[in-house]
Parts: C-alpha cells; sequence; structure tokens
C-alpha cells in the first residue's frame, strides 16, 4: 500500500506576494487553420523554447534527445499482456469484488489444471500486489493535519481541540506526470495566442490559451527577463463537496481537482479524462451552526488549498526545467489559472456572504445594478482601511478571512472564478427559476384546478415529442424527484413548444431568449459577433422576464445564478469558450474519483480505501498509457496471441477511421420488398415508379432545368427490376459544439422501419439539401424518410430515400419561438407529397415538435404517433447544438 501515513503538522497563517504591472506584448503572427483562414499571434515573450536537461535553449528545428530505449516486450510489473489486461478489465473496467475476483479466477484454475497451467492470478490479493508494485503513475497520497489556533474561550469548545485530517498529492509531481505524457503530445497550446479570421479580421475565442487571462499573465511573467523562452503552464482547479452515501453518518467531503489547460480545451463536451483527483478534505457537520466554527471551517479550506498547492509556487517566479512527451524538456513557469465551482463554493472560495456576487460589488438587494468588479487589491485596501461592519454590509465581505490565493503571485481569486453553465444557466435560471416560475405564474393567475389541468397538459406534451437520437425522452413528463444535469439539458430541448398557447407570449419570448443564450456560450467557437448575439439575448431575456414581477409571481430578480450572466462575455474574453470550463467536469469525475470507489469500499476506514482505489485506477492508467507509447497494446490479446503461432498471417486492421469530408451515408438492415413494385404497395404509394423514373432522369441529367414534376414520364427512364430496401442510414457531419467523435465528426443514425423494437413504426424526420449556395435553413428543407433503397442501373448504384415533403411556413422562424414552423405538403385534398432522393441530398436527421397551439392534448396520444397527429410542427433547433446552428 503506497499511502504515506505521516502527519504534518499545520497552522493556518497567510502571507501577501506584491503585485505587479502588465508589460506591452510581443506578438508573432502565423497563419492557421484550413486554407489559411484563420491567424494567430503568438505572444513571443513566453515562446516555449525546447532546452536540455540543464536548461540551455537547443537551436530551431533541434531534435529531443533519443528516448530510454525500453524493450517492448517489458510488461513489468505484469507477466504479459493478458496479465494487464485482465487486471484491467477486473479492477477498473469491470469493478468486480473480491469474492468474485476470486470465484472467476478459482473457475479459470480449473479450466487449465489439465494442461498443468494457471491463471495469471491466483486470487483477488495477488492482483492487487501486482497493480500496487507498478512503478507507473507513482504519486503516493500524503496527510497533513490542521488545528485551531485562533482565540479561546474559557470553556472551548470539543471541535478546538479536535485534529482535521487532509489528505493530498504531490501537485508538482501530478502536474509534471501530465506535462510527460506522450499521448497528449499533439494536443498543447504551447503559448498564449489571439486567433483572427482572414475574411473579417475578428477576434474568436476556442481554446483556453486564446483568452486575454492567459495573455496578461504571459505579459507579467515575461517582465522577469530569465523567464523569456519559458512555457506558461496554468493550473485549473476545481473543487466540489459531494455526498458519496445517504444516511450514514459523516460522509461529505470536498474533492479538490487539478489539470492543466490542453485537458480542459481538447474535448467539446466538459468530459475531463485528466482532471486529477487531489486532494480530499473530510466535511464536520456537527458544528456547523456556531458561526466560529463555520469562520474556522471555511478557513481550513483556504489553508488546506495554500498547503497543497505550496510545491508549485517556487516554480511561478522561477522557471522549472521539465520533461515533455514529445521528448524535449522545456522550462515552465506555474500559475494559478481558473477555478471551476458552483456557487456554493464560489461564495466559500472568494470570502463573501452567500447572496452577493462574486466577480463584482453589487448590492445583494439590485444585483443586476452596475457595479465595479471585484479584485484582490481593492478588497485587501477595504479591510485595511474601512470598519468590519461595514465591509460585512455594504461589500458583502467575510473580514475574517484570507482566500488562499493571497499566498501566491499573480493569482486573484475573483478573476479566476470561471463561468459555470451547468448551475448558472441549465439547474439555476432555466430550471429553478424559469420552470418553476411557469408553475407559480399559473397558480397565481389561475384557479387551482385550472392550473393543475394546465400543468398537467405541460406534461403530456412533453411527454408526446416524438424520440430523437440522442434526445433523452420524458414519459412522466417533469415528474422526477431528483434531476440530474442531463435530465435537465434534455428538458431544456423540448420544453418551450409545451409551455407555448399556455402562457402570455412574453414568457415564450423569455425562454427562447434563455435558450439562446445558453446554446451561444456553449458553441465551441465564440467569435466577436457571437459575443454581439450574447448580449442581445441576455438583453431580450431581462426585458421579457419582468412579466413574472409584473404580474406578482416573483418579488425580485436579485438571484446570484441569473446575475451571473451579466458576466459572460467578459469571462468568455478571459478564459475563452466556457464550456470547457462547468462544474459538468468535477460533478463526473465524482463518479470515478468518490462514488464508485466509495461502493467498492467496506465502509471500515473508508476514506483510505477510497484514496487506495484511486491509486490503484491511476497505476493502470499510467500503465497502459506507457505501453501503448512502445506498440504494445496494438490489436486484441487474441490477435496478438494469433500472431504469435502464427507470424506469416495477414492481420487486418479494423479499427473505424472517420474522415472530415462532405456527408456520407450508409444502409444496413434489410426488409422484405425486393422490387419497386412490391415496394409501392408495402408503402402504399401506387404511382412511386413514377416517382423513380423521374429521380433516375434528374441522375441522368442533372443539367437540365426544368423541375422533375413537369418531365413527361415517357422521357424518363423505366425501372422495375430488383431492389434492396434496407431500416437505417448513417449520416457523418462536422458537429464541433456537441459531443463527438475524432476531428470533431458526429455518425448519427436516421431509421425508417415498419416496426421498431416489435411495437411501432419509426420514421425519422431529415434535413434535404436543396441549395447549398443558401445559409442555414433557407438553403435546407425537411422531409420524412418512408424508406431506403438502392438499386442498380446501367453498372451505377443509386443508394436512395422515399420521402414525404414538408412545406415552410412564412420565410423566417417564428418571432416568438425563434423556431421555423412547418407543416406537411401535399395538394388541395391533402394527398401528401412524396418524392424520391439521393441519400447525399439528405444532410442530417430533424427533429420535429408540433404545434400544440391553446388545444388541451387527448391522454391516450402516444409520442410514435406525434409526426402523424398534428397539422404543424417546429423544427427543433435546440435537439442539439448543431441543430442550433443550423436553425438560428
Amino acid at each position: 500500500m503506497d499511502i504515506d501515513e505521516g502527519h504534518i503538522d499545520y497552522d493556518i497563517e497567510m502571507g501577501e506576494p506584491p503585485r505587479q504591472p502588465s508589460p506591452q506584448p510581443n506578438i508573432d503572427a502565423e497563419f492557421f487553420g484550413p486554407g489559411d483562414h484563420l491567424y494567430r499571434n503568438y505572444h513571443t515573450g513566453l515562446d516555449s523554447r525546447p532546452c536540455d536537461a540543464d536548461g540551455v535553449y537547443l537551436p530551431p528545428g533541434a531534435p529531443p534527445p533519443p528516448p530510454e530505449n525500453l524493450a517492448s516486450d517489458d510488461w513489468t510489473p505484469f507477466r504479459n499482456r493478458a496479465e494487464f489486461e485482465t487486471a484491467e478489465f477486473l479492477y477498473k473496467q469491470n469493478q468486480m469484488p473480491a469474492g468474485q475476483i476470486n470465484r472467476l479466477l478459482d473457475l479459470w484454475a480449473s479450466t487449465l489444471a489439465k494442461h498443468n497451467d494457471k491463471p495469471p492470478f491466483a486470487d483477488h490479493r495477488d492482483l492487487y500486489e501486482v497493480i500496487d508494485s507498478s512503478p507507473f503513475g507513482d504519486v503516493k497520497w500524503q496527510c497533513f493535519t490542521v488545528t485551531y489556533d485562533g482565540e479561546r474561550p474559557d470553556n472551548p469548545k470539543p471541535w478546538m481541540d479536535d485534529k482535521y485530517d487532509v489528505w493530498f498529492r504531490d501537485l508538482r509531481e501530478v502536474v509534471r506526470n501530465m506535462l510527460a505524457n506522450p499521448t497528449y503530445t499533439n494536443e498543447f497550446d504551447y503559448r498564449p495566442y489571439r486567433e483572427y479570421s482572414t475574411e473579417n479580421d475578428q477576434r474568436q475565442w476556442k481554446d483556453f490559451m486564446s483568452g486575454n487571462w492567459a495573455w496578461d499573465q504571459a505579459d507579467e511573467i515575461a517582465k522577469d527577463p530569465s523567464t523569456l523562452g519559458s512555457m506558461f503552464v496554468p493550473i485549473i482547479l476545481g473543487s466540489d463537496k459531494t455526498t458519496v452515501s445517504v444516511g450514514t453518518g459523516n460522509n461529505e467531503y470536498y474533492l479538490l481537482y487539478a489539470s492543466i489547460e490542453i485537458f480542459i480545451t481538447m474535448f467539446n463536451e466538459p468530459i475531463v479524462t485528466d482532471l486529477r483527483s487531489l486532494g480530499f478534505l473530510l466535511c464536520q457537520k456537527e458544528h456547523a451552526e456556531e458561526p466560529t466554527f463555520r469562520n474556522f471551517h471555511r478557513q481550513l479550506f483556504h489553508s488546506s488549498l495554500s498547503k497543497i498547492l505550496n510545491p508549485l509556487k517556487p516554480g511561478m517566479t522561477t522557471p522549472e526545467v521539465t520533461p515533455f512527451g514529445d521528448g524535449h524538456y522545456r522550462r515552465v513557469v506555474y500559475g494559478l489559472g481558473p477555478y471551476i465551482a458552483d456557487y456554493e463554493e464560489q461564495v466559500l472560495l472568494t470570502c463573501i456572504i452567500s447572496g452577493r456576487c462574486p466577480k463584482c460589488m453589487a448590492p445583494r438587494a439590485n444585483l443586476d445594478q452596475d457595479a465595479l468588479c471585484r479584485c484582490r487589491d481593492y478588497v485587501e485596501a477595504l479591510i485595511r482601511e474601512g470598519p468590519l461592519g461595514d465591509i460585512w454590509n455594504e461589500a458583502g465581505i467575510v473580514p475574517e478571512l484570507v482566500p488562499f490565493t493571497n499566498d501566491f503571485p499573480r493569482a486573484d481569486i475573483y478573476q479566476m472564478i470561471s463561468p459555470d453553465i451547468l448551475h448558472q444557466l441549465v439547474k439555476g435560471a432555466f430550471k429553478d427559476h424559469l420552470v418553476e416560475w411557469v408553475e407559480k405564474y399559473l397558480q397565481h393567475v389561475h384557479l387551482k384546478r385550472h392550473a393543475e389541468r394546465i400543468m398537467d397538459d405541460i406534461d403530456r406534451r412533453i411527454a408526446a415529442v416524438a424520440s430523437f437520437s440522442g434526445l433523452r425522452r420524458f414519459p412522466q413528463g417533469r415528474g422526477f424527484k431528483q434531476w440530474t444535469g442531463d435530465d435537465l439539458k434534455a428538458l431544456m430541448k423540448v420544453y418551450l413548444p409545451a409551455i407555448e398557447g399556455h402562457v402570455p407570449t412574453d414568457i415564450v419570448r423569455a425562454f427562447r431568449a434563455l435558450l439562446e443564450f445558453c446554446y451561444l456560450v456553449r458553441r465551441n467557437i465564440i467569435t466577436e459577433d457571437a459575443l454581439v448575439e450574447i448580449e442581445d439575448a441576455l438583453s431580450c431575456f431581462h426585458h421579457y422576464r419582468e412579466l413574472f414581477k409584473t404580474s406578482g409571481t416573483i418579488p425580485t430578480f436579485s438571484l446570484p445564478h441569473q446575475h451571473s450572466l451579466k458576466h459572460y462575455v467578459q469571462n468568455i474574453r478571459l478564459f475563452a469558450a466556457p464550456n470547457g470550463l462547468c462544474s459538468s467536469i468535477t460533478e463526473n469525475k465524482h463518479i470515478k474519483a468518490v462514488k464508485e470507489p466509495w461502493r467498492r469500499s467496506s465502509r471500515y476506514n473508508v476514506l483510505g480505501q477510497m484514496l487506495l482505489i484511486n491509486q490503484r485506477l491511476d497505476k493502470l492508467s499510467a500503465a497502459r498509457v506507457d505501453f501503448m507509447r512502445r506498440g504494445m497494446l496494438t490489436g486484441t490479446c487474441l490477435s496478438t496471441a494469433m500472431d504469435a503461432l502464427a507470424p506469416l498471417r495477414i492481420s487486418i486492421d479494423e479499427d473505424l477511421e472517420i474522415d472530415d469530408g462532405p456527408t456520407i451515408l450508409q444502409a444496413f438492415g434489410k426488409k422484405h420488398a425486393q422490387t419497386v413494385l412490391a415496394l409501392a404497395e408495402e408503402l402504399d404509394i401506387p404511382h412511386l415508379p413514377d416517382l423513380l423514373g423521374h429521380f433516375l432522369f434528374q441522375q441522368l441529367h442533372p443539367d437540365d432545368p426544368r423541375d422533375s414534376s413537369d418531365i413527361p414520364l415517357a422521357e424518363c427512364p423505366r425501372y422495375l427490376n430488383k431492389i434492396s430496401v434496407f431500416n437505417s442510414a448513417s449520416s457523418r457531419f462536422y458537429a464541433p459544439s456537441d459531443l463527438s467523435g475524432i476531428g470533431s465528426m458526429r455518425v448519427e443514425h436516421i431509421r425508417s422501419c415498419p416496426s421498431w423494437q416489435n411495437e411501432h413504426s419509426h420514421h425519422d424526420c431529415v434535413f434535404v439539401n436543396t441549395d447549398s449556395s443558401l445559409p442555414g435553413m433557407q438553403g435546407l428543407e425537411v422531409a420524412r424518410v418512408h424508406t431506403f433503397f438502392s438499386f442498380s442501373y446501367r453498372g451505377d448504384v443509386y443508394p436512395c430515400a422515399v420521402i414525404c415533403w414538408f412545406d415552410k411556413v412564412g420565410d423566417t422562424a417564428d418571432k416568438d419561438t425563434g423556431m421555423w414552423i412547418i407543416r406537411p405538403g401535399g395538394d388541395a385534398n391533402d394527398v401528401p407529397e412524396h418524392a424520391i432522393i439521393h441519400v447525399d441530398a439528405i444532410y442530417r436527421a430533424a427533429h420535429l415538435i408540433p404545434v400544440y397551439g391553446r388545444e388541451f392534448l387527448p391522454r391516450g396520444l402516444k409520442y410514435y404517433d406525434s409526426y402523424d397527429a398534428f397539422r404543424a410542427y417546429y423544427v427543433n433547433k435546440y435537439a442539439d447544438h448543431h441543430a442550433f446552428e443550423i436553425a438560428f
């Protein structure tokens, strides 16, 4: 067990390093991006020059020193690949309990006994000992003790004599391991930059190092000539209090996480794989109501942070030579970067009173009032010169507390607080405010029974929304006892049409403005024009939300979560696109770092077990990185064994490589019809052969200017031979702001089948590209797919789709909801307008939500009947971020 159980006595005391003015920037321009449509101005003071192990800079283009010659068959501490992958599967992936591991290995041994062989491990103890002996990822957990050293009354409280253990890992070693990881060699932004478009010379923000904060920090550091040529490495921090179990006593912990900027910026969704758990602080509940204990507990948190971060402090002013994953050494200068936290943590971090803004000095009674930004120098001046009572009441500052950032250079906790989309927008402004206010409004203006009837209908409308790939359904409407972040994000996508017709237009427009604000700030790349759109959306939201106050529904808008929206433009300029700095990251990490280890523990000495589990998981992850670097994990364990038995056997690379070209559609899953006439009968479209003739004419004569319906059938080819019919197709497209794959490419399945899961038919809707020269919905039409099929004609294969068109209602989106309205196409007798199109014309799937109007839905309506039961539909631009960009 590699946990160092030594204790360090540590009393609470703080220092205040001086601050320095910012120098003028140095700029080095470079074109960057496809077709050189982007160019970057790089900071030249801290330009991340490679050096040798002694810190001497290398000539430009000099290669790194040769790597250590490690054998490609050295699986230490494991004997072979099978042993490593067995350990990884049992302990990390399956998380099998010790008793079940023993049972499995015993069964495994019984099958090998007749061969005089044995399984990789004897039992669970053998497995654990091998993992513990691994030299990879070996940053030990340590512990220090914090004690109270303040004033004591005549009868001191019991907590004043208690000792408080804080477990932590050496942050310097953790960060050096991250920098030396070869997996992320090509993911680094080695120096701050400013990115511009060559088309309009607009600046844009994407990755963290494109923000003003990193540039300004580099300016500060570069004032010291000894730092020139170094690399600035900002440390992103995050903390959150989490409950690991319910009803088992003191089971809450403060978790501290740390990462560096590359891991925050390389993922499209806020799910970070190399955010490292750094510290565990046990929360105390017994004395939480005592003011003195509350202040001590808050200062304990800051003092613990200062102690944990202290190993990096020398490297914040003096460059430190560090190995990198590309084989080079570089001189690095550390800095404390943005801090990811929800509002409760932000109050704790900034030492303010709950209900105040962590970023500005706005008064509690009117948070939206224009106010000065908080900053370290100003707060310290207030504490030195002002009466403590005035500081508490007027500035909302707890003067007895000292932020941990006062111990470190260039660190201002008020500026470091990052935007938190999950709690500020999704859980706060959307769910806890607007969604709740709608119910309060209805109860305020209607009799109780009628208000309940309306809410029931809103639930039925939500439940009636058609299914869609990646969209969570709500069979019971809003009937959740506990909402998760994913639940709330899914509700945002379908809620607006559900209330339209039941609430005044201003409330609908308030929801629209907030949703547009949320989707705009979650863009992968945010331009100067987008910042204007964000401010416009916020202005509209503030205007239309007034109805909630004038109607008497709520008394005030002075709410921290809503007020935080005012700081988003400023935060984007500082830290770039905020989707990588959200508390979703730390909440997701809780599962692996805390909740799963808790469930795997015996509940005795539980913290020690959780730390040990985390350490073993890190060792396995680090071992995998090293084995991959040496090319030891290609193929599968079985294929490697077979290659060893038959060296001349040809191996097939089954890795899926996603290209970044145009949309590609693949069909699979056969149905029964095998001829055009049989398909026409199956779909009940008698004129399907005629449609196919018109389709073939267009394919053979693409330059003919006539509309296909105007071409006489006599001029069209006739095809009645064999066809292949399929149930689905896959579309690949670029979706950088959504959860996606390699190169931000997303693969989406479009389904059209007569029996989905043996229950009902399923026919998706799609965007069809009709004029690629026009932007967004102007160049797209919406259709519903009846089936996919393909056939061969004159040696060419034609993959097709039978569709039914929708017609747009108007030339622009609906002014209240912001969504386009469409209705099923047809002639004067409401006969649907069918067509056959090439699958290449399909851009991607489209999601539709009915225009419910003022009518109440019948109780028996099912979600799979949604696309057949209404006369008009909204094109749901909130289905995902890519759909939002199409229809915005």
